[in-house]
């Protein structure tokens, strides 16, 4: 369509009316009437204001075209733009909106005038909205509010807005509505990210630490099995210290014991013989002489007794020259005269034959065991069983005192238990196993058990000492 520039003043317009008058008179080939020139000038102020009223016609035809294209351009625009628009009023109803707002609200344009906006804000965000919209209408500045909002079928979404007021709050104000919930879903992917992100840094670090810990760890492992190693090594020797430290001592004690036994027990014995012979000299004995010789006998018959007792104490020659049980029932008739405890002894005949080694283990775990029961458990009746049982020689002493914490290697007054640490040591040193079955309140047995592959097992007997 030809558009036709537009008249800009009054003499333009009578201008351009006079010229296409002329053009037309040319076209125009039948005489003109004859008319006085007054009636001329009349006719060409006719035709000139019929052609300024055709031009301007024209003008105002093209004019209201153009405005229809545009209107229906801009309404296009406004109908299918990405945002959504709207039109309030001071209380939040919806005046005007486009096709985009009402697909937003899930509502058809025709029912969503007159709603209130705030219809559709979630309870969440409602607060924040009002006082976005008392903003709008008080402040002439352009207002902004990300809310969440609900759609007619129950779909929420976030929503990001913006509104300023047209100048009078009488009017209204304009709103434009985005949807953002695919940046708000961005934004919380990418927190995630950034958290997890944090969270591997966190992780990357903390398996830094533990390699390095576990490398420490690695090493340290490393030099306690080499000092549990060496520890084992200086045990082993301290055992291997130990029990020859035990058998040099029970030499010593056995030599010890020969030697009062034999040579002096017998010297003294000798003494109270010369002594015995002196007072039946009668040459030179008077009465006071005879009395202290029979003191001084007396005294020599009692330090034969005390040196009978230490070679006894140290060990006593019936263990070596006649057996183990006639060893202990010889220390139990003392240990009950001593004491007062009375200790009942069960044993089986073969115990004689057993060796040198494994007689003074057995002898000297019962006479420990008697001597504790004796001094800390306040215990008025033992009893000591030995038995072959199987190729296995058991010993068992037990009191009925009140007992202690086995598995304490002290006392209550913070002493070791030296008593308990040398028999077990005794006990390894010829292959056995030594167990302690106590409790505070409790009796206590003493177990021993010393295997022998070639051991018959023999019948139990009873003998009370």
């Amino acid at each position: 369509m030809k558009i036709t520039p537009p008249i800009k003043t009054a003499a333009t317009l009578r201008s351009r009316a006079e010229g296409r008058l002329r053009k037309n008179n040319k076209s125009n080939t039948l005489p003109p009437a004859k008319l006085t020139d007054g009636e001329m000038r009349s006719l060409h102020e006719l035709h000139v204001h019929q052609i300024e009223l055709e031009m301007q016609n024209m003008e105002l035809l093209e004019a209201r075209n153009r405005t229809e294209e545009l209107l229906n351009k801009y309404t296009d625009l406004y109908d299918f733009a990405p945002v959504g628009y709207f039109s309030l009023d001071p209380q939040g109803r919806i005046l005007e909106a486009n096709l985009t707002g009402a697909a937003l609200l899930g509502v058809e344009r025709s029912r969503l005038i007159h709603q209130r906006l705030r219809g559709f804000v979630d309870l969440q965000t409602l607060p924040s909205f009002l006082l976005f919209l008392e903003n709008i209408f008080s402040q002439p500045t352009k207002q902004e509010c990300v809310a969440t909002l609900v759609k007619k079928g129950g779909e929420v979404f976030w929503a990001d807005l913006h509104a300023v007021c047209d100048g009078d709050p009488k009017k209204g104000c304009r709103l434009a509505m985005s949807d953002i919930t695919i940046l708000k879903r961005a934004d919380e992917a990418q927190k995630r990210v950034e958290s997890l992100n944090r969270t591997n840094q966190e992780l990357q670090r903390e398996i830094v630490q533990k390699s390095q810990v576990a490398t420490a760890l690695k090493k340290s492992e490393q030099q306690k099995s080499r000092m549990l190693k060496l520890s084992n090594l200086l045990q082993e020797q301290l055992r291997s210290l130990s029990h020859q430290l035990l058998h040099a001592q029970e030499e010593e004690r056995k030599r010890i014991s020969r030697q009062l036994h034999d040579e002096i027990a017998q010297i003294l014995v000798g003494i109270s013989v010369h002594l015995e012979s002196l007072t039946h000299e009668t040459t030179f004995a008077t009465p006071s002489l005879k009395t202290k010789i029979v003191l001084t006998q007396k005294l020599v018959d009692e330090s034969v007794q005390i040196v009978q007792q230490l070679a006894r104490d140290l060990r006593p020659a019936v263990l070596d020259d006649v057996g183990l049980n006639s060893a202990i029932q010889a220390y139990l008739k003392g240990f009950m005269e001593q004491t007062g405890i009375r200790v009942s002894f069960n044993t089986y005949a073969g115990a004689e034959k057993l060796k040198s080694a494994e007689r003074t283990v057995l002898y000297r775990i019962t006479q420990e065991a008697l001597t504790n029961a004796a001094r800390h458990a306040q215990a008025s009746t033992a009893k000591v069983t030995l038995q072959n049982t199987g190729g296995t020689i058991c010993l068992s002493v037990h009191d009925n005192g009140k007992g202690f914490l086995a598995d304490k290697p002290t006392s209550p007054k913070g002493r070791k238990r030296l008593g308990i640490v040398g028999m077990r040591e005794r006990v390894e040193m010829i292959g056995g196993t030594f167990r302690i079955d106590s409790a505070p309140g409790q009796q206590t047995t003493i177990h021993v058990e010393i295997p022998r592959s070639t051991t018959k097992a023999l019948s139990v007997k009873k003998t009370q000492p």
